[in-house]
């Protein structure tokens, strides 16, 4: 074996000549080469840097720069690394008549179910983005021109709503992809699926078998609670916020307006049901030996005894601290609902995954507590933070709490437009799959040498 510290040789080494020797002319041709390569590489490099003053403008849609502008009059920068300079997507959504099937998963079986209905709860975000992106300018009508593919869908809804049970969600998800000859193509590396519950994406039971390589947009990282796998994939799926009350999240109307910290009753909260959890239930007990610093009130949300959404958000302004324990999946809507009413989230949950990670510092704006030291010790240590602390995290949540609001395009900050910037880093220029080959003068053929053009469903997928 040679050495690694042994000189590289000439292919064909065994065979030696004699070099020719370096003239004056030689020189000066190579010393031109050199400044004509300098001069032109700094002359793209300027026609391709965005200029420093690019950033510093505020533009209500941030379409050709990499920033969200907030409140305080700042720009969250999403780094050019990975984003690029702008945004510069073309994305495609699937229409209900062009799909059979497709219609089932928004509407039910029998069509009957409005999707209006399916914009509350926890499963609004369904019908949210795929609205937004339908009026989207990074919407294409041109599937051969397109970066990513948008499935719609509202399939927790219309479960819920009774429109289609477990196993019409599974056979209606795989007759859909079946007539989806680009997500064939690619594996469905470029298709994005929306999942907006606590199960994730297992509401799809055979989504490891066909999604496994897709975009999925969920709040839900983690499902090992229930199931033996999580559905949730740091690398190619997008955490994106819960559903928030849209009459909490508009600057122009709001349910409830925050109360000053002095006029709050309490140091901390917890408003939701037990559910037979172990944190949920320690708090609840920390409350019956310290009311007058803990609120666990017995909350329904069902029957004639209901709480209604403002006494709920009332309840919730009314302590320092929102306590955001897991419940039946690592993430809850509590922790978005906090930062409308001011009262900073204490994150109980240790599986949690929080959205938007590269531009949002959640150190700054938030607690997260081991649920494994839920007791005395969480309500002294709240107690002990000052007042002026306590109104730091606040302020900076204030800021950056437009991304938890879907909002439309024209809102200089939202949900929406952090999404499609992380869409924008799934974007791949090549497509392949199992099921997809390629010839030498670039077409693209299935394992049968069909060209691409004239795929016809149903086709087995990848």
């Amino acid at each position: 074996m040679g050495s690694v510290n042994n000189k590289a040789r000439p292919f064909g080494g065994q065979h030696h000549h004699h070099q020719p020797l370096c003239t004056r002319t030689h020189q000066i041709g190579a010393l031109l080469l050199v400044a004509a390569t300098f001069f032109f590489t700094s002359l793209f490099d300027r026609s391709f840097r965005p200029c420093a003053s690019h950033f510093s403008t505020v533009d209500l849609i941030p379409t050709s720069r990499s920033s969200v502008h907030v409140s305080d009059g700042r720009d969250l920068l999403w780094p050019h690394r990975g984003y690029g300079p702008h945004l510069d997507l073309k994305i495609y959504v699937y229409d209900d008549r062009e799909i059979d099937g497709l219609k089932a998963l928004m509407h039910g079986r029998d069509g009957t179910i409005d999707s209006s209905t399916c914009l509350k709860g926890q499963w609004g975000t369904q019908v949210k983005i795929h609205r937004l992106l339908l009026k989207s300018r990074f919407r294409t009508r041109k599937k051969e021109e397109a970066d990513l593919f948008f499935v719609p869908a509202y399939a927790k809804c219309v479960r819920m709503m009774g429109g289609l049970n477990d196993k019409e969600i599974n056979q209606t998800y795989v007759k859909v992809l079946s007539q989806m000859p680009y997500f064939r193509r690619s594996g469905g590396r470029d298709h994005i699926f929306v999942f907006p519950s606590g199960a994730g994406a297992h509401l799809f039971r055979s989504w490891a078998t066909y999604i496994n390589r897709s975009i999925i947009l969920t709040p839900e990282g983690d499902r090992t609670d229930k199931k033996d796998t999580s559905a949730f994939n740091t690398w190619k799926d997008i955490i994106i916020p819960g559903n928030v009350e849209d009459g909490m999240t508009t600057n122009v109307a709001t349910l409830v307006h925050p109360l000053p910290l002095s006029k709050r009753k309490f140091l901390a909260n917890y408003l939701g049901r037990a559910q037979g959890k172990v944190g949920r239930l320690k708090l609840i007990e920390l409350s019956k030996q310290f009311p007058d610093k803990l609120e666990c009130p017995e909350l329904k949300f069902s029957g004639p005894d209901k709480l209604g959404r403002i006494d709920y958000f009332e309840h919730l302004r009314n302590a320092k601290f929102c306590l955001a324990p897991r419940g039946e999946s690592s993430w809850t809507l509590r922790f978005y609902e906090a930062f409308f009413v001011e009262c900073v989230p204490v994150i109980l949950s240790d599986q949690v995954e929080l959205p938007f990670q590269n531009v949002v510092d959640y150190t700054q704006i938030s607690i997260k507590w081991p649920s494994t030291r839920i007791g005395p010790e969480l309500l002294q240590y709240l107690e002990s933070i000052p007042d002026e602390n306590i109104e730091g995290m606040i302020s900076r949540g204030r800021q950056v709490r437009c991304l938890w609001a879907y909002a439309s395009e024209s809102a200089s900050c939202s949900a929406m437009h952090a999404i499609l910037w992380e869409l924008q880093r799934k974007v791949r220029l090549f497509h392949q799959s199992t099921e997809t080959f390629w010839l030498h003068n670039g077409s693209v053929v299935n394992r049968n040498l069909v060209q691409f053009s004239d795929w016809r469903p149903p086709m087995p997928l990848p």
